[in-house]
């Protein structure tokens, strides 16, 4: 009797268990994509979209400067995906073995603009020879991709020199467009598709052969804990809706071949 008592006991515990199994929610994987500043309008965007087709995964970014971003990864952040501004810096990790060398690709090109505020007069790069302009911001070019960037094209131009002295260095991108956005500085250099984000700021190409082409990389990590996911993740970059994205952000989409992937 007792041990039918028992058995009738381990039964009930069992299907109880089971049906808390079947009727609790989904657990989520979740994504870990260290990005570029820059990518935030657009990955937030591509976010939505992506959750919404797979909801097992939900992405959760680290946006910062690409310098910031591959010394976490180097001093072991527990990163996926690795989204760059700087083709030299990811290839940096690629070779210390830190990027999957089947799941990385040069996915976008961006371009360089020099901006004002709008209650500024719109300037082009001869007009920096000018000992009239005040303070000039760009990112630190040991850090900030758009900064290296910013740096080449004003030596280029024979501006470095004459305007060194006026130069406000900021953490990222987007510090840049703010400070001038608020009046902080007279001008500054950002990607052109951060200065679409703002309607306070008029904005002046700055000749491509005056700086080194600008492309971001995008890639797995080697030791990612969520290989299968941090794929569908990236092959959802190289899908239709997502190169409309940044298509509509001002970037440049490289890597189109595996568009139609499901």
């Amino acid at each position: 009797m007792l041990k039918k008592y028992l058995t009738f006991l381990i039964s009930i515990v069992f299907l109880t268990s089971c049906a808390s199994q079947q009727s609790g929610p989904e657990k989520k994987t979740v994504l870990l994509v260290s990005a570029a500043v820059s990518l935030k309008d657009s990955l937030n965007e591509i976010k939505e979209q992506f959750e919404e087709e797979n909801p097992s995964i939900e992405v959760r970014y680290n946006f910062s400067s690409t310098g910031a971003l591959k010394r976490q990864i180097e001093q072991g952040a527990p990163v996926d995906v690795f989204f760059s501004a700087s083709k030299d810096l990811f290839e940096q990790l690629g070779k210390k073995g830190l990027l999957n060398e089947s799941l990385q690709m040069d996915y976008l090109g961006n371009s360089l603009v020099l901006i004002t505020s709008k209650e500024n007069e719109t300037l082009k790069m001869q007009d920096l020879a000018s000992g009239d302009i005040g303070k000039i911001a760009i990112g630190t070019p040991e850090t900030v991709p758009a900064g290296k960037y910013a740096k080449e094209a004003l030596v280029h131009d024979d501006l470095w020199e004459r305007n060194k002295d006026r130069i406000v260095y900021a953490k990222d991108v987007r510090q840049v467009l703010s400070y001038v956005e608020t009046g902080n500085v007279h001008a500054g250099i950002v990607y052109k598709t951060d200065a679409a984000t703002s309607e306070k700021v008029n904005q002046t190409p700055i000749e491509p052969a005056s700086y080194e082409s600008i492309i971001y990389p995008a890639g797995v990590l080697e030791e990612t804990e969520h290989e299968r996911e941090a794929e569908v993740f990236f092959r959802f970059l190289q899908k239709e809706q997502s190169i409309k994205v940044f298509e509509q952000q001002g970037f440049k989409v490289l890597h189109k071949g595996d568009r139609d992937v499901e």
